[in-house]
């Protein structure tokens, strides 16, 4: 049976930007990152890409927001695996480890000459409008625009792979995470109170930028709809033929003599493919409904998920 290919990143490719040569060296700056944080980096940077392109920034931004947000986590060379792929939760003083990723991220690239114009990712990504982010606790004012996109980017994948989601189901549980970050802060404790108070119509993402990656979803779920409804249609043409074959076969069944048996046999074996055969083709016609039903269910889902996505307010 064809498989149902749908990549949950596929239209947030760079493909379309074709990047030179020279900025290879910087993607090839993530070669060392373990999988995973290599896998987020380049999620990150396909989101920030299509971020920026619903934001209508020009292709110069977009290719320097997009190189930015692929070495963003680079800094996590040097954070310890046993702290970095913790699956439990951290605590303080690992957390505080953690955190150093965004400065000794910045640290490597203005050492490097081809990465010092990235730099801006790698120390802006954590950084929240109203004062409570890190490294430097810096509110919108002084959060460099490119800093802001990362950071949403950053947020939406790093839910999403923690969910370990392989489709837009269930997707507007993390919008609304986002949303919430969108919005002012109720945080009342004490470290965090002046600059909350300072910054009180602030929430910790910039609005419109969430707003724009609703837009995003939204674009990626009916691609992903789109994909499902091929699948469908390529099921829905392969249990037409095995209805044929069924036909046939219950003719066959009936037939009186074994020269009718055998001409409904042969007519059966036009429509077999690859390594159909008469002992299989019913386990392989069940196949197809049931991938089929399944397909279905999923799309109707999807539309429901369309319907919830679009009543959220940012």
């Amino acid at each position: 049976m064809k498989k149902e290919v749908f990549d949950f990143y596929d239209r947030t490719s760079l493909k379309s930007y074709n990047l030179d040569k020279s900025m290879q060296y910087q993607l090839n700056a993530l070669d060392s990152l373990d999988v995973f944080t290599r896998k987020h980096c380049e999620n990150v940077a396909a989101i920030t890409c299509r971020l920026c392109e619903y934001l209508h920034c020009s292709k110069g931004f977009t290719e320097y927001c997009t190189i930015c947000a692929f070495l963003h986590d680079i800094g996590k060379l040097f954070i310890p695996p046993e702290i970095l792929q913790k699956p439990g939760k951290l605590t303080d003083e690992e957390y505080a480890v953690i955190k150093t990723h965004t400065t000794i991220g910045y640290e490597m690239c203005m050492k490097d000459l081809k990465l010092r114009p990235y730099a801006a990712g790698t120390l802006y990504h954590h950084e929240a409008l109203n004062g409570t982010g890190y490294p430097q606790g810096l509110t919108k004012k002084d959060i460099p625009y490119e800093g802001q996109i990362i950071r949403v980017a950053d947020e939406y994948d790093a839910i999403v792979s923690k969910r370990q989601y392989k489709t837009h189901i269930g997707i507007s549980d993390t919008l609304k995470i986002l949303i919430e970050n969108a919005h002012p802060s109720q945080t009342k404790s004490s470290e965090a109170l002046t600059k909350v108070v300072d910054n009180a119509q602030m929430g910790k993402n910039n609005p419109a930028i969430v707003r724009v990656l609703i837009k995003v979803v939204l674009d990626d779920i009916y691609y992903e709809i789109a994909c499902s409804q091929d699948y469908v249609d390529y099921l829905e043409d392969n249990l037409k033929r095995f209805q044929k074959i069924e036909k046939y076969h219950n003719k066959m069944l009936q037939a009186k003599t074994e020269d009718k048996k055998n001409y409904y046999l042969e007519y059966m074996k036009l429509y077999f493919q690859d390594n159909e055969n008469f002992d299989n083709y019913l386990t392989i016609y069940q196949d197809y409904k049931s991938a089929y039903e399944l397909r279905k269910q999923k799309i109707d889902t999807l539309y429901n998920e369309i319907k919830i996505i679009k009543k959220l307010k940012v």
